[in-house]
C-alpha cells in the first residue's frame, strides 16, 4: 500500500486554486482575495510549460501570482494541497460547498443561503423554497426561487456523481491525512468508473491514532472497522485493517459486488470463506490472512484480475484459467488524435502542441481544429504551417478535422477538403433534440463517407451537464464494423464518451477504438490517463487502439 502518486499538472494546480476562490466567496471572505486566486489560476491554466519545475521566484515572475500563491502552488506541488485551502474546507461545510452543484447558485448566494438562512443541505435549500423562505432575502423574488427551484429537480436527476478530477481533488488532500502513506484508494475510483459516488480508503497502520487525526478534520461517524467522513466536499469511507491483511481488506473494498459474489464461489470451490480480513478455512475455521491482493490471487490458482476489469463479466472465470486479455497500458499510446488550437476554441499553438507531443514520447498529434470555424483557406493555411512546425520537433503533427456532422448526415467540408487530410474525426454538435432513430441515421451516413475516419464523443454527453442524444450505440457499432470506421474514447474527465460496456461491445465486434484528450490546451493532453483507464475497462489490449500504431502504421489503417 503506497500514497497515489503522479506528477502535479498546470490542471492541477489551477483546480485547487480556483476551489480556494470559491471556498473563499461561500465563506464571505474579502472579494479581492477570491479574485486573486481565481485570476492566478486562470493564469496557470494557460501556461504553455510546467509551473511544477518552477520555485517560489520565477513563479513571482508570472503576472497575477504573488508571493504568497507563489508559495501555495509550491505546497500544491509538493503535498497535493495547501494549508490554507486544508483549514477553509474544515470551515466551510462540505453540504454547502456541494450546493454550487444546484444551476444558479453561486458562492456569494450561497454565504447568503447558508448564514442568513442557515441552509446547509440541497434538502434545506429545498424546504426553503417550498416555504417561500427565499423571498424575505433581499435580491430573491419569485422569479429567482422559481429559478433555483427548477435548478434544484435538474441536481437531483443528475446521477453521475463526481468527476474523475473532482475525485483526484479530493484524494489530493487524503496524503495529509495518512501521512505515514499506508492506505490505498479502493472502491469504484480504484476500478476506473467515469463517475464516483463515494471515496473509499483502505488504511493499515495504527488505528487509534489514525482515527483521532481523521476526526480533528471532519469526523462524522464511527463503527469499529469504519471512519465515515467529509473531504473536500465529497463522502470519504475510512476502512482499517492491518497491515497483514491488507489483501482481502482491499479486494472487498474495491468490489464490485458481482466480482465479489464470484470470487466467493471460487474460493467456496477450494474449501475457503472469502471475508474482508481474509480466508475462512471451511474446515476448521482457520483464518488465511494476505499482505496483498496478488497473494489472494496466486493463493486460489488464480491470474491477478486488474481492478478495471472486476464488474462480472466473466474476468473470474478468465483468471481461473489465466486467460485474462493483456490490457492496453498507458505506455502504449504513441499519439493523441484529437487537439485543438487557437485556430478554433483551443488556447494553444500548433509549437504548443508539438511541444507537448515531445514532452509526452508522442510519435504524433492529429491537429483536429472544428470545422464551423476554421474555413478550407485557413485549413489549407494550416496545413502549410504544420509542414513548418514539423521540421522542429519529433513528435510530428498531422493535419486533421473535426468535422460537424449535420443535420442530414453531410459533413462541415466537401469531400475535396477531406481527401486532403490526414485523418478526419466526424462529430454531433447540434440538433441533440432530434430523435433516437434520426440522430443515429446522421451518424451512420456520416460514417459511409470515406473520409471520415473516427466518429468523436459518440454520445456527446457532458458529465453532470448534459445527458447523452438519443442515439442508438448498438446500430452504430455494427456499421462501423461494415465501414471500419473507429469509435472515439474522448478521454476529457467531462466526457469520458464512450462509456465501457459499449467499448467491450465494440471490441467484441473487431471495431477500432480511437483515445483522444480533446485537448483544447496544453494541460488536457495528461487526460489520455482517463481514455486508457476506460478502454481497460472495456477490456482493450494495445491492439484495439488505433493510436497504439505508429505512424507509419497509422497512416496504413487510415488508407
Amino acid at each position: 500500500m503506497r500514497t497515489p502518486a503522479g506528477p502535479v499538472t498546470n490542471g492541477d494546480v489551477a483546480e485547487r486554486l480556483l476551489f480556494m476562490s470559491r471556498l473563499l466567496e461561500i465563506a464571505g471572505e474579502d472579494r479581492y482575495r477570491s479574485e486573486a486566486y481565481e485570476r492566478a489560476a486562470r493564469q496557470v491554466d494557460r501556461l504553455s510549460f510546467p509551473v511544477a519545475g518552477l520555485d517560489v521566484e520565477a513563479l513571482v515572475r508570472i503576472p497575477g501570482i504573488g508571493a504568497r500563491i507563489a508559495g501555495q502552488i509550491r505546497e500544491i506541488v509538493e503535498t497535493g494541497s495547501f494549508r490554507e485551502l486544508d483549514d477553509l474546507r474544515a470551515a466551510v461545510p462540505g453540504s454547502v460547498v456541494e450546493l454550487l452543484g444546484v444551476p444558479g447558485l453561486g458562492p456569494r448566494t450561497l454565504h447568503t443561503l447558508w448564514k442568513r438562512l442557515g441552509i446547509l443541505t440541497v434538502d434545506d435549500l429545498e424546504r426553503a423554497v417550498k416555504g417561500r423562505r427565499l423571498r424575505a432575502l433581499k435580491g430573491f423574488g419569485p422569479k429567482r426561487e422559481a429559478a433555483i427551484e427548477r435548478g434544484i429537480r435538474q441536481f437531483r436527476r443528475r446521477s453521475d456523481g463526481m468527476t474523475r478530477p473532482q475525485a483526484d481533488a479530493v484524494l489530493a488532500g487524503v496524503a495529509a491525512l495518512f501521512p505515514d502513506g499506508q492506505y490505498a484508494v479502493a472502491g469504484s475510483y480504484r476500478r476506473g468508473a467515469s463517475t464516483v459516488d463515494g471515496l473509499a480508503i483502505v488504511a493499515a497502520g495504527d488505528r487509534a491514532a489514525l482515527v483521532r487525526r481523521l476526526f480533528a478534520v471532519a469526523g462524522v461517524g464511527e463503527t469499529a472497522e469504519e471512519v465515515s467522513l467529509f473531504a473536500g466536499g465529497a463522502r470519504l469511507n475510512v476502512r482499517f485493517t492491518d497491515p497483514g491483511r491488507c489483501g482481502t481488506a482491499l479486494l472487498w473494498a474495491t468490489g464490485s459486488a458481482g466480482f465479489l459474489e464470484r470470487m466467493g464461489e471460487a474460493a467456496l470451490a477450494q474449501g475457503y470463506r472469502l471475508a474482508p480480513g481474509g480466508l475462512v478455512d471451511c474446515s476448521d475455521g482457520r483464518l488465511q490472512t494476505f499482505e496483498s491482493e496478488e497473494e489472494v490471487f496466486a493463493f486460489l490458482g488464480m491470474a491477478a484480475v486488474p481492478p478495471e476489469l472486476r464488474e462480472d463479466r466473466g474476468e473470474v472465470d478468465l483468471a481461473l484459467r489465466h486467460a485474462l486479455p493483456d490490457l492496453v497500458d498507458l505506455a502504449d499510446i504513441r499519439g493523441d488524435l484529437h487537439a485543438h488550437t487557437a485556430a478554433s476554441d483551443g488556447r494553444q499553438s500548433l509549437e504548443d502542441v508539438a511541444e507537448a507531443g515531445d514532452a509526452r514520447g508522442y510519435e504524433y498529434i492529429v491537429v483536429t481544429d472544428h470545422s464551423s470555424r476554421v474555413s478550407p483557406e485557413a485549413l489549407a493555411r494550416q496545413q502549410a504551417d504544420i509542414e513548418q512546425v514539423n521540421r522542429r520537433h519529433a513528435c510530428q503533427l498531422l493535419a486533421g478535422s473535426e468535422v460537424d456532422i449535420r443535420s442530414d448526415g453531410t459533413l462541415g467540408y466537401p469531400n475535396r477538403v477531406l481527401a486532403g487530410l490526414d485523418l478526419v474525426i466526424a462529430s454531433v454538435h447540434s440538433g441533440f433534440s432530434q430523435g433516437e432513430d434520426v440522430l443515429t441515421r446522421r451518424v451512420l451516413t456520416a460514417m459511409e463517407n470515406e473520409h471520415v475516419d473516427v466518429i468523436g464523443h459518440p454520445t456527446g454527453r457532458l458529465l453532470g451537464r448534459r445527458p447523452p442524444y438519443a442515439i442508438d450505440l448498438v446500430r452504430v457499432i455494427e456499421h462501423a464494423a461494415v465501414t471500419g470506421t473507429a469509435l472515439e474514447i474522448n478521454a476529457s474527465p467531462h466526457r469520458l464518451d464512450l462509456e465501457d460496456i459499449y467499448i467491450w461491445r465494440a471490441k467484441k465486434r473487431g471495431v477500432k477504438l480511437a483515445a483522444g484528450t480533446d485537448a483544447h490546451r496544453v494541460s488536457e493532453f495528461s487526460n489520455m490517463r482517463y481514455g486508457v483507464l476506460l478502454a481497460r475497462r472495456g477490456w482493450c489490449t494495445p491492439g484495439d487502439i488505433v493510436n497504439t500504431l505508429s505512424l507509419s502504421e497509422l497512416m496504413e489503417w487510415r488508407s
